[in-house]
This record gives C-alpha cells, structure tokens and sequence, in this order.
C-alpha cells in the first residue's frame, strides 16, 4: 500500500492516530490499529481514528475508530473534537458547525475559534440511555454502579478509590451482564463539585480520558442526586464540562483538542516499518 501519512492527535491525553482516508484508503484498519497503536514498537496511541467523506446528506463527514485492540468503537468524544480540529485547521473545510457521522449517529460539533485556531469544541452526544438490552443485562450484573448509554456501554462506579479502576476495569469489561463488553468509570464527587473519574476503556485499557465516559459519569451522578445537570469530569489528562440539557435532553460535552504531530509510516498490511517524522 506505500506510505500512509498520519495526524497524532490528543483529547485530554486520550490520543489516537487520524488518517484521512479521502487520500490513503486502508484496508484493513483492525491490523492497522492493533501495529500502530502500540507503544513500543509502533506509533503508540490509544487506537486508529479514519476521517472519511460521509455517505449520507445528513452528515458532512464520517469517522470510524478501532480501539488499540482492533476491536472497532462505537463512538468517541475525544476524537470527535480532534477531528473538528484537524478538519478546520487542515483546511479541509471553513464551516464551524460540523456534522459528524458516527456508528452511533450523527454528532454535531461546535468550534469555537480564535485567530483561525479551533481553542475548543462542543460536541451533542445525543440522549443518554439507563437501559440498552443489547448492551446491559440488568439482572447480571453487581448493584454497586450505574449502567448509561452514550451510544458506546458504561458502567459508572461511585467510590473514594477510584484507583480501583486499574484492577477492576478489566474485570468489569468482560462481565457477563456487558454482552458487547462495557467501558468502565470509578468516580469521586470532590468538595468542590466537581467529579474525579478515571477510566478503563473497551478495547484499550486505562486511558488519560474518555469523552463518552465522561458524559456517562456526569448523567450517573445526576441522576443519583449526587450532582446538577452541569458537571466538570476532571480525568487523568485534563477536564471536560459536561451539560445535561434539561430542554431537549442532549448531554453537552466541550473540551479541548490538540495537535501532537505529523508523519508516515510504510504499510503493507504487515507491522509497520520505523516511523518517519515529517
């Protein structure tokens, strides 16, 4: 397949490898994922994101993710910010409101801009979900967290340990009652009101953040009374305000995105060969 040129890219330290596939199509992304995830003999990161064109009116571009794993997401905020990104600032489109197409449905992303740099982005997760069969099997499961859909499963845990996650997190994710696995939150309300979270990703292990898992963590807590509709989710990388709308019953999620750095890697559906920076 030649040479494939890539964007590191990182959402509170949640990073993931773009590539634009309008320009270099791959073909088989769950190898990729797995080779160039890898933070030892790859480009390291916490899975492969392909930015495409959408197939749909609806929508002004696509994203399909594949965890570290190569197992394929359903959704992630993290990289839906980076991609609004990378798409204003690459100069791939001017538009500020972009329409994104995910497995999940379509997001749509809000830049907010200054000197013609994207400072942060507001992404509409769409409406949370307390039950999903194909997802959560309720009478399976320990009575000691909260199940919420974003799209993706959660299971949020509330505990003054949220370091527990570490050794719990795997546990959890391939507990029976989570048919498709789950990613798992430990949280901790703070004095000040905001909600220490870390977090064990599906497919990837412990990760600096998770934009779904934030929104997830915020709608728990919320709907335990342990918390408002509005929820700052301070993470291992960095914090992310959520808002759960009472008006149209979206959950808010905005957050910063940033860029790591550019390269190309020889692909040929084999390991990669060392990396190039350009």
């Amino acid at each position: 397949m030649g040479k494939i040129h890539f964007t590191k890219m990182h959402g509170c330290g949640n990073d993931y490898i773009y590539v634009d596939t309008t320009q270099y199509p791959i073909d088989n992304p769950e190898q990729a994922a797995r080779a160039w995830s890898d933070r030892h003999k790859g480009i390291g990161s916490d899975g492969l994101v392909l930015i495409g064109k959408a197939d749909t009116p609806d929508a002004d571009y696509s994203m399909r993710i594949f965890n570290a794993d190569g197992s394929e997401a359903m959704m992630c905020g993290n990289a839906s910010r980076c991609i609004g990104k990378y798409l204003f600032e690459k100069g791939i489109t001017d538009k500020t409101a972009i329409r994104l197409k995910t497995l999940s449905g379509i997001k749509h992303l809000l830049l907010q801009v200054t000197d013609g740099k994207v400072e942060s982005v507001t992404v509409d997760m769409g409406e949370p979900a307390l039950e999903d069969k194909s997802l959560f099997v309720s009478n399976r499961v320990m009575d000691k967290g909260i199940f919420v859909s974003m799209g993706n499963p959660h299971y949020v845990v509330f505990t003054d340990d949220t370091d527990q996650v570490e050794t719990l997190g795997p546990i959890l994710e391939h507990h029976p009652a989570f048919p498709q696995r789950c990613n798992i939150e430990f949280a901790s309300i703070r004095e000040d009101g905001s909600i220490r979270t870390r977090v064990w990703e599906r497919g990837s292990g412990i990760t600096q953040a998770c934009g779904t898992g934030a929104c997830a963590t915020a709608v728990a807590a919320c709907t335990m009374g342990l918390a408002t509709r509005k929820s700052d989710i301070v993470m291992d990388g960095g914090t992310l305000h959520i808002a759960w709308s009472e008006a149209d019953n979206h959950v808010y999620m905005t957050g910063p995105a940033e860029f790591v750095f550019d390269g190309e890697v020889e692909w040929t559906e084999s390991p990669p060969s060392p990396l190039k920076g350009v």
